[in-house]
C-alpha cells in the first residue's frame, strides 16, 4: 500500500470514529437531558441520533474500498 492509500485509509478510519464518537456523545447527552428534566425517552430522537453511529461502523467496515475510492479520486 503507497503513500496516499495509507493516508486515505487513516482519514476514512479518522472520520468513522469521529462520527461514532459525535454519536454517543449526543445519545448520552438526549439521555441526561431527558432524565433531568422528568421527560420520557422516545424511540425516534434515539434513531436520529444513532444515524451518525450506523454511518461510522459501515465506514469502518469499509474503510478500505472508500480509502481506494478517495485516493483514486485525488490522483489527477
Amino acid at each position: 500500500m503507497e503513500t496516499p492509500e495509507r493516508g486515505a485509509l487513516m482519514l476514512v478510519r479518522f472520520t468513522a470514529v469521529a462520527l461514532i464518537g459525535w454519536s454517543l456523545v449526543e445519545l448520552a447527552l438526549y439521555v441526561v437531558i431527558s432524565q433531568h428534566n422528568s421527560i420520557p425517552i422516545t424511540f425516534l430522537p434515539c434513531l436520529i441520533r444513532s444515524l451518525p453511529f450506523l454511518a461510522g461502523v459501515a465506514m469502518l467496515v469499509k474503510a478500505r474500498a472508500i480509502a481506494q475510492w478517495v485516493a483514486d479520486k485525488l490522483d489527477l
